[in-house]
């Protein structure tokens, strides 16, 4: 995608403008699984501020406004304190940000819970207030008629099962689901009532890669592995996590760049010219012309 260039006079800032081009769409999201194959897997990556979607929006298929954001913007110990107005926020910033992906924002924890007319209530507040295109939500088989309940009012869903961060508590940690056999039929289960119900995609997070498989291979929508199996139609990563920005991931992360150490190596740089004087130098201020 080509990408021109203009100046915010408001900011003096350059932000990226990429040429004029059609947004993706759910449907279009969907037929990249036809009978059951997806010659291209999906890209997804999460993102939470609009410079942030614009410099990912490009090389992705899909951009996830996760509720991650509670723990990696706001340095929260999960995921269960975001807010619908944190997400609602940070969804409004990468719709602004975005010119390609389709955007998905996540439902967090406590907004959709309590029946199909609460889920609608928030999920319809994140759609008219951010602009994007479908809200993900956590659950299997206990959530399908909510799913169902949404897509029938106009409200595209994705679904994700497997390991749900939001229900940390009564999982008892982050550790891999479907080892065992009862684990692997719920999930299973899951994974296709969530699809009869009317999900257009779903993300299956930290599973055994056979049971990826297998769902992967039951359902007609497409799956998005995360922790899951290079098999899945698609895959996401928090994207700060794929970027190095922290010292510890879970194992299914793989970094493709160490920016934590490149922010750390450029203050140390800033600190010692500020200290030395060596910055700012006459290129940085403003004298009268002569």
């Amino acid at each position: 995608m080509s990408t021109t260039f203009t100046i915010d006079t408001a900011t003096s800032r350059a932000n990226p403008t990429p040429a004029p081009m059609k947004r993706l769409t759910v449907p279009a999201i969907q037929r990249r699984k036809f009978e059951g194959q997806t010659a291209e897997p999906l890209v997804m990556l999460t993102a939470y501020t609009a410079r942030q979607a614009q410099l990912l929006d490009p090389h992705c298929d899909m951009l996830l406004v996760g509720d991650s954001l509670g723990q990696v913007i706001y340095g929260l110990p999960s995921t269960l304190p975001v807010t619908l107005d944190m997400m609602i926020a940070h969804g409004a910033a990468v719709v602004r940000g975005s010119y390609h992906s389709l955007v998905i924002v996540d439902m967090p924890f406590g907004s959709y819970e309590g029946s199909p007319q609460q889920a609608f209530a928030s999920a319809s507040r994140i759609m008219a207030e951010t602009g994007a295109a479908g809200v993900k939500l956590e659950g299997g088989e206990a959530m399908a008629e909510t799913i169902r309940f949404l897509g029938q009012r106009g409200i595209p869903v994705m679904a994700h099962i497997g390991l749900t961060p939001q229900a940390v508590n009564a999982l008892g940690g982050y550790g891999a689901r479907g080892k065992s056999q009862e684990e692997h039929a719920k999930i299973l289960g899951d994974a296709r009532a969530v699809a009869a119900a009317g999900a257009f995609s779903m993300v299956v997070e930290g599973v055994m890669e056979e049971l990826a498989d297998t769902i992967t291979a039951s359902v007609d929508v497409p799956v998005i592995g995360i922790g899951a199996s290079a098999r899945c139609d698609g895959q996401v990563l928090v994207a700060e996590d794929m970027l190095g920005m922290f010292e510890r991931t879970a194992r299914f992360v793989k970094r493709y760049a160490n920016l934590a150490e490149t922010i750390g190596n450029a203050a140390e740089r800033y600190a010692a010219d500020v200290r030395s004087r060596a910055f700012p130098t006459e290129e940085q201020v403003y004298r009268p012309k002569k």
